[in-house]
């Protein structure tokens, strides 16, 4: 009888069990490793994802390894010869990705006010006398890092498509800063007259490395651009995959969600991200013409 209660017991104890205390599938990876671009310093991005790196720990019963790239190639070159297995990326560079490293689209992020995207914008110092493109010719200009999306593929198609000009021509000086924090730091610091970024990574830093309403002013914004999204290699396990996707829709730690500056993480796929391979098509047309 005695023995009968205690296997009852452990039966009942067994389905109470949440699933995150439950032993991840034999066929899964024994950690996850996942690379983050550097939108800015590798400590803050480091520090901004660590709550969500937490959660997925919890989620998948596996060590998360947070890795962050000198560049945004790095993190593609990364998953091509699958030393990350899970990765943030920007639109434009999981493109890279998906061609490159048989990435795959999981989820994307979703902005505060529920948009599922975010928006190029081309900054100035507050006070600087340009108000307007016209009036930042002859001026220093900075690109972020050549596959960075909102800053380098959008406004270069704006650029040659839009206002039909070559920037290199069109500005005195073109610099490419690698990254959205080094850019928005270089416009508030003096040292570039104008550049492009987005509206997400500017209030990620607001409060901390700046003050967006006191220290610039928006010369243009950009029509909406589909969110970064969170992808994975395409040959890991399905039963991880979804997982990892279930993981994200899931995520709504408060804290974790105003680190990111973000509403949390809404369902995509590959063809998600069709318009921004429309718009490296653009790019390229131009350029050979």
């Amino acid at each position: 009888m005695n023995k009968l209660c205690k296997a009852v017991a452990t039966l009942a104890l067994s389905f109470c069990l949440p699933l995150a205390a439950q032993a991840a599938p034999a066929d899964w990876p024994k950690e996850l490793n996942f690379g983050l671009i550097p939108t800015e310093s590798s400590d803050n991005i480091t520090e901004r994802f660590d709550n969500l790196a937490k959660y997925l720990e919890k989620q998948l019963d596996m060590p998360v390894k947070v890795q962050v790239a000198t560049d945004y190639a790095g993190v593609i070159t990364a998953m091509q010869f699958k030393h990350i297995d899970l990765a943030y990326f920007g639109p434009k560079s999981y493109v890279e990705a998906a061609d490159r490293a048989n990435a795959e689209a999981l989820v994307m992020e979703v902005a505060e006010d529920g948009s599922k995207g975010y928006k190029g914008v081309i900054i100035t110092k507050k006070g600087s006398d340009i108000k307007t493109m016209e009036d930042a010719k002859g001026k220093t200009w900075a690109f972020t890092d050549p596959n960075s999306t909102s800053g380098t593929l959008v406004p270069t198609v704006y650029f040659v498509k839009t206002m039909k000009i070559d920037p290199e021509k069109y500005f005195s000086k073109v610099i490419y800063s690698g990254s959205h924090e080094a850019s928005i730091l270089a416009i508030k610091g003096g040292k570039i007259d104008i550049a492009s970024t987005n509206d997400l990574d500017l209030a990620r830093g607001n409060g901390k490395g700046w003050n967006t309403d006191k220290d610039f002013q928006i010369v243009w914004t950009s029509d909406l651009i589909p969110g970064s999204p969170m992808a994975c290699r395409k040959d890991l396990p399905d039963t991880l995959k979804t997982a990892l996707k279930e993981a994200f829709l899931s995520y709504n730690d408060k804290e974790g969600l105003k680190m990111l500056k973000l509403q949390g993480y809404a369902a995509a796929d590959d063809a998600t991200y069709n318009p921004i391979r429309e718009q490296i098509e653009v790019k390229k047309q131009l350029a050979a013409k």
